[in-house]
């Protein structure tokens, strides 16, 4: 029986068995309600109020800064919604990149149906957004910026600090509060994230991206920031998300991120190093074959191409059937039929996007899983080429 390379870590992460184990005992033995008074329900308020603390001080937050959420979808809604409603009477004006999340985009789209503008910026080839064009985007109306760290799709690591910077410049400028979000689902666990140094006022974070369990994942709301939340009832998560809190996955979303910040140097180090081989590897060894995202400002995982003559999904097919598990981009934009909206931004022509692979590394990829996707990925795309 063939080998399987799992290559599809920015899709979803396995759960470190580390992970499994630290949630176990609160699914029977600690299985009380946060919100009960007894010893089983504040058994299980300790346990949550311990991850709150653990996951703030990854960022450089105060645990009552972190609202934990059911997913990162979830967090980005909050973020939006909760921060346009609530400040829609100062002004109506959002700001987002052209390449940010589905989730994002979908909401932004949303509130434009009721009644706010949404300006996109543009993004260079490489896919980075320009802190000058934030800064020119911003008027008195302006009440969000909301800019992903780093890409989902191409990996490319926005200069997040910068524009932090420029946005709390022209808060200060135009005498109003400009908050200022971003989405680093991606980039939370793989790469070193302080909320102060980058002056954020809100983050998103998931823990099933960084090797914890799905359904669990936060939003950083910064003290003083005025935001609505999207969920009304017991009063959960200091009112902003009513709900049965998941203790067992908030418990394990803590172990990963212990984790991740115990071995997060060392991993990216191992990471950058076999990404770059199957980079170079794949530039050299097929011809046609593209780059997306930038060459150095990427996330250490992260390696998406574009290749001439093939199909995107042709090649996560014939991959599958060698054992080898990748994707075309986002797994949340997969039901849609059309091109990718990240590479469409970058300058990628509709039939250059639709010949895209992302090829993503994780804490079990091995050297040899390289090499092995060095061996057969060329083999595939010249079989493809001469079928089309």
């Amino acid at each position: 029986m063939r080998k399987k390379i799992y290559l599809d870590y920015a899709a979803t992460t396995p759960v470190d068995p580390r992970v499994k184990k630290a949630m176990e005992p609160y699914f029977s033995e600690k299985f009380g309600n946060t919100m009960s008074i007894h010893s089983f329900g504040q058994e299980a308020k300790e346990a949550l109020e311990e991850s709150r603390k653990i996951i703030a001080d990854f960022i450089g937050a105060k645990p009552s800064e972190i609202i934990f959420t059911s997913s990162a979808t979830e967090s980005n809604n909050l973020a939006l919604k909760g921060i346009a409603f609530a400040n829609k009477e100062r002004g109506r004006h959002i700001i987002i990149s052209s390449i940010e999340h589905p989730c994002i985009m979908e909401s932004a789209k949303w509130l434009e149906g009721q009644g706010f503008e949404i300006t996109r910026l543009k993004v260079d080839n490489y896919g980075l957004v320009n802190p000058e064009d934030v800064k020119k985007a911003i008027k008195k109306e302006t009440i969000l910026v909301s800019i992903i760290h780093a890409s989902n799709e191409i990996g490319t690591i926005q200069p997040i600090a910068k524009i932090g910077k420029i946005i709390k410049v022209q808060s200060k400028k135009l005498k109003t509060k400009i908050y200022f979000h971003t989405d680093a689902v991606q980039s939370f666990g793989k790469i070193p994230i302080d909320v102060n140094e980058m002056n954020l006022d809100l983050l998103t974070a998931s823990a099933h991206k960084m090797y914890g369990p799905k359904g669990a994942a936060c939003l950083f709301v910064r003290e003083g920031t005025k935001i609505e939340p999207l969920l009304h009832g017991g009063g959960h998560e200091a009112g902003l998300r009513s709900s049965t809190v998941n203790v067992p996955a908030i418990v394990g979303f803590a172990v990963a991120v212990e984790i991740c910040k115990k071995e997060m140097k060392k991993e990216m180090k191992r990471l950058t190093r076999l990404k770059d081989k199957l980079i170079k590897g794949v530039l050299t060894k097929i011809p046609g074959s593209h780059l997306n995202g930038h060459t150095k400002l990427r996330l250490p995982n992260n390696a998406n191409f574009w290749f001439e003559g093939v199909e995107g999904e042709s090649i996560v097919i014939q991959l599958d059937l060698m054992g080898i598990a990748a994707s075309t981009g986002s797994a949340c934009s997969l039901i849609k039929l059309e091109p990718s909206h990240v590479l469409l931004a970058i300058g990628l022509k509709p039939e250059q996007a639709s010949g895209s692979l992302r090829l993503t590394l994780g804490r079990w990829t091995k050297e040899e899983d390289i090499d092995y996707v060095l061996k057969v990925l060329p083999g595939i795309i010249k079989r493809l080429r001469k079928v089309s």
